[in-house]
């Protein structure tokens, strides 16, 4: 009897695992389009967009627009504040739109041999429409980027891995603790001046109610016109 009821509750643990915690796939293609450049001495700006296609690249699941200004206190470290709204079209509803104040620091690490090594952090306070209160959120981008020909002017191979994690919550959501993690690889390719095209596979996986998780697999298009 007393080696029946442990194997029993192993039966129930190994049966009722996949309902606890279940893995969601979805195809996506995400296009993001930045202009960045010098405004005076220092300061300097971005403004980008985002349109995002998904459930199965059938539909817009996700616009974001995102301007911020900045100052570069060294070659290699800038700081910026800026402003994101973040609108989920919401088929025969009410879009949820969110609105994120959010301050960035940029940092060319520097390189290991040919390898390129840059950090990207960012704290962002947000809110939105169906629901009272304000979520904070840390983000952290490392990115690597390797030349696959020699000269400044070259397509290099990229990979880059971002976590977020919840650091309070809201009435609408935003839970502390772990939210997503997305990994990127794939090439940069030079255009006219210093401006770019990265484009390859991104993988976003994120918590889900329940428990569960979400997972985006995402053909991922970028276009950097540097002023």
């Amino acid at each position: 009897m007393h080696r029946i009821l442990p194997l029993c509750l192993l039966s129930c643990v190994t049966f009722a695992a996949p309902a606890i915690a279940q893995t969601t796939h979805d195809e996506a293609v995400w296009v993001n389009g930045t202009v960045s450049g010098k405004i005076e001495g220092p300061m300097v700006f971005f403004a980008e967009v985002q349109p995002r296609i998904g459930d199965g690249v059938s539909r817009l699941q996700q616009l974001l627009l995102r301007p911020a200004v900045g100052v570069e206190l060294s070659k290699a470290v800038t700081i910026y504040q800026g402003y994101a709204r973040v609108i989920d079209p919401v088929d025969g509803g009410r879009d949820l739109q969110e609105d994120r104040l959010f301050q960035q620091v940029t940092w060319n690490v520097g390189t290991i041999g040919q390898l390129e090594v840059q950090s990207r952090t960012r704290l962002e306070e947000r809110w939105r429409n169906d629901g009272d209160g304000m979520s904070l959120r840390a983000r952290e981008m490392m990115r690597f980027e390797y030349p696959l020909a020699p000269g400044s002017r070259r397509v290099a191979a990229l990979a880059s891995v971002e976590g977020f994690v919840g650091l309070t919550t809201a009435e609408w959501g935003g839970e502390p603790g772990f939210d997503q993690v997305r990994s990127f690889v794939g090439v940069e390719i030079p255009l006219a001046g210093k401006s770019t095209i990265e484009a390859g596979y991104l993988n976003q996986t994120r918590d889900a109610p329940g428990g569960d998780v979400r997972m985006a697999h995402v053909a991922s298009v970028s276009v950097f016109i540097r002023m």
